[in-house]
This record gives C-alpha cells, sequence and structure tokens, in this order.
C-alpha cells in the first residue's frame, strides 16, 4: 500500500511538471511571435490607422518617441517643432506597432512604412511641417534594423527611378516611447466625417504593371481613394454604391492620372474631383455626405445660375409650360430619372395631363420620393423631394376623385425610354 502510495505521488509530480514546462513553452512561443516596433510618417493618426488594418497588427498606439526630454506632450512637442533649445532632442510623432511575425513578417511591415509617406522630406509630411513630423523607424531587435536598412536601400534605387530625391529617414533603436493624449487614440475612427492623409510616392516595392486613367473628354468626377482609408469606403458606402447619374465617376489613386490639368494637391483622401475636358473644375477635399456630393454636382453639372439648380436646391418652380416641359409631356414609353443620382422617380404610366403647365403624375415610383411639409407663401402644401439627391421635384395635390396629383418640374428630370433602362 505504502508503495504504492509513493508511485502514485511519482507519477503526479512527472505529470505536474510536464504540464508546467508545456505551458512555459507556450508562453515562449508567443512571446517569440510578438514584436514591436515604432513608426514616424507625419501625423500620427493616419499612421496609426494604416498599421490598425493590417492583418497580423495586434495593436498600434499613438504616442512620441526620438526626444530626449521627459514627459512629453503634444503642447510641449509642439512648441520644439521649429525652434529647439540648445540640447534638447525634439519628439517625433510615433506609432508603436505590437505584431505577430507569424501572420505578418518584419520585412512586409517594415516595406508598408515605406509606401505609406514620402521618406525624402525632411520635417515635414505634406502640409505638416516641423521636426515632430519627421520620418523614423525605431527598432527593437537586430532583425528589424537589418530589415530597415536593407529595404531602405532597396526603396532609395525605386525612388530614384521616379525622380525623387535622398530619403532623410532615421533609423534608430526604440527608446523613451510615451504614450499620447486619449484624444489622440484612434482618432479617425472618432472623426468619421473627416479625410486621411495621403502622403505616399506612389512607389511600390512589388513592380506591377500601372493602372492609368485619361481624361474622357467631357464632364466627369474622379474621387481620389486610398487603401484601408476610412472615409474613403464610407463614402463609398453612402454615397458612390447609389450613384447612377448620367456623369460619369471613377475612382483612382493620384499617381494613376495620366493627362489631366490638377489645380488641388492630392494629398487627403478621398478627394472629389470635378473635371472638364481634362481639367479640374474644383475639388473637395474629405467626406462628403450624400446631401453634399449632390449639391457640389449640381452646381457643376446644372450651373447656380441654371433655372434647374434654382428648382433643385432653392426651391424655385419652372415657368408654366417650360420648353423641357413641352419636351417631356408627350414622351413615349419609359421613366423620368433624377437629373443628379440618376434614381428613377416617375413612369410615363402613371402620367397625365392636367393642363396645368407641370408635368403631373398620379403616383412616384415607391421609395423614391420624400415628403415634406411646406408653409411657404401662406399656403400648406406637401412638398415632394427625391430621397437620393434631397432635391426639390415640386408638390403633391388631392384630386376630387381620390386620387393624388404629383405636379413636378420637368428642369429637374430627364427621361429614359422603357428599353434603355439599365438593369
Amino acid at each position: 500500500m505504502k508503495i504504492f502510495f509513493i508511485v502514485n505521488i511519482f507519477i503526479i509530480k512527472r505529470v505536474f511538471v510536464r504540464i508546467v514546462l508545456l505551458l512555459f513553452l507556450f508562453l515562449i512561443s508567443i512571446h517569440a511571435k510578438e514584436q514591436n516596433i515604432g513608426f514616424a510618417a507625419g501625423c500620427f493618426w493616419g499612421v496609426e490607422k494604416h498599421f490598425e488594418s493590417l492583418e497580423g497588427v495586434k495593436s498600434a498606439v499613438s504616442g512620441y518617441a526620438g526626444g530626449n526630454y521627459p514627459n512629453p506632450s503634444y503642447k510641449k512637442v509642439l512648441s520644439y517643432r521649429y525652434d529647439t533649445p540648445k540640447g534638447i532632442v525634439n519628439y517625433t510623432e510615433t506609432v508603436k506597432v505590437i505584431y505577430d511575425d507569424s501572420k505578418i513578417s518584419t520585412e512586409d511591415l517594415i516595406k508598408s512604412f515605406w509606401e505609406l509617406h514620402d521618406p525624402t522630406q525632411k520635417n515635414r509630411q505634406g502640409n505638416d511641417f516641423g521636426n515632430n513630423y519627421r520620418s523614423a523607424i525605431f527598432y527593437t531587435t537586430k532583425e528589424q534594423k537589418e530589415v530597415a536598412f536593407h529595404t531602405k536601400e532597396e526603396y532609395q534605387k525605386l525612388l530614384n527611378k521616379a525622380g525623387y530625391g535622398k530619403i532623410v529617414t532615421q533609423i534608430l533603436p526604440f527608446k523613451n516611447f510615451y504614450k499620447a493624449e486619449a484624444y489622440h487614440q484612434d482618432y479617425l475612427k472618432k472623426h468619421p466625417n473627416g479625410y486621411c492623409p495621403n502622403h505616399s510616392t506612389g512607389v511600390k516595392f512589388k513592380v506591377q504593371k500601372q493602372k492609368s486613367i485619361s481624361p474622357l473628354g467631357g464632364k466627369e468626377i474622379i474621387v481620389i481613394e486610398a487603401k484601408d482609408c476610412p472615409f474613403c469606403k464610407k463614402f463609398k458606402k453612402d454615397v458612390l454604391s447609389g450613384y447612377r447619374g448620367s456623369i460619369p465617376l471613377r475612382v483612382a489613386a493620384p499617381h494613376e492620372l495620366k493627362g489631366f490639368k490638377i489645380k488641388s494637391k492630392l494629398n487627403a483622401t478621398p478627394t472629389i474631383l470635378f473635371i472638364d475636358r481634362g481639367a479640374e473644375v474644383f475639388a473637395h477635399k474629405g467626406y462628403m455626405s450624400a446631401k453634399e456630393f449632390y449639391k457640389a454636382l449640381g452646381a457643376f453639372k446644372l450651373g447656380k445660375d441654371s433655372e434647374a439648380y434654382k428648382v433643385a436646391f432653392n426651391k424655385g418652380t419652372d415657368a408654366r409650360f417650360c420648353k423641357r416641359y413641352e419636351k417631356f409631356k408627350d414622351t413615349g414609353d419609359g421613366v423620368f430619372i433624377d437629373t443628379l443620382s440618376g434614381d428613377i422617380l416617375f413612369d410615363t404610366k402613371d402620367r397625365f395631363n392636367s393642363h396645368s403647365g407641370w408635368l403631373s403624375f398620379y403616383k412616384a415610383v415607391p421609395g423614391s420620393v420624400e415628403f415634406r411639409e411646406d408653409n411657404s407663401f401662406g399656403m400648406h402644401r406637401i412638398e415632394v423631394v427625391a430621397k437620393k439627391s434631397g432635391i426639390h421635384l415640386g408638390h403633391v395635390f388631392n384630386r376630387a376623385d381620390g386620387r393624388k396629383r404629383f405636379c413636378i418640374n420637368a428642369t429637374v428630370l430627364e427621361f429614359v425610354p422603357r428599353e434603355k433602362i439599365k438593369k
């Protein structure tokens, strides 16, 4: 019995030792896969967002690195960006990246850093000037240091071919990192209606056949976007996904434009360019709501001084029996669409002649319009607006026979024959 007890104790001890050993090895393996590194590539808001989007990155934290005085704050760092006292080395806005090197290699991570910004700009990125925006890699391992230097040499050759100057990026040990104030963390997530800084040179490590777009010859819209830009994705979801207008709209990266005359600096995404015969008419930087986009499109397509623009955005009214009405009152079979969004609003099957001098319909296409109370001019009426673009269409009235009369301005519509309706 005593021997049996001793044997059991021995077995339990061996099992326990094995469990502890396996747990120890597991923890070591996790630690071996997890690394951290610091990247400075201009304003840390966009840099943080970029690295957070990469598979294999566990966290990205905005902060300050590369300086030599204690407890830096955003205000303090800014105060030293142009004039640094003797003996003081200012901090640069840095993002501390913790990553799993079994899911993303150190080389791929550092290459994405080079491609993210312009490493030839000293103490600035785009319109952000100061030594707190200087480019830097802060390494924590020998491997990171070696990869940083050899990819720098490789990227320098690619930049030379593209006409860029010398890389000025600092490559230093990662010391004295201070986490930035709370309002800087996940800044772009907290402010979803802004824009993403775009300081990329467009030069890539992987040589790929470069896509390019050229002017179409007339009016068109080009949306400049960047990979992993949350505002681009939001604009695409809220606006572009539903756009069916007659003005062609394309999406591109800045370096893909060929033969255009662009006045604006393409240093933010999204940038919405309104182009006529290859030349920029005007542009908008940053996210646009549907309402903002269609008002800008109205000015571009219709002209701010046109009757159609006044009807669409100033609740104007067509003259009775206007030219557009005469053109549309007896069309063949088809539909009437929103002149800006391309949405189908009315069907000729529901059109009738009210002898009022304005287009009249018994009903609108379900889900295409919205109704609002209108008490202007001392009257109580129900205004009809296009659901997608928000433009003013006209008013709806009750008829004596119990049906409705949609009294609609012809200048804000376009006619499409039924056989040409896009499916």
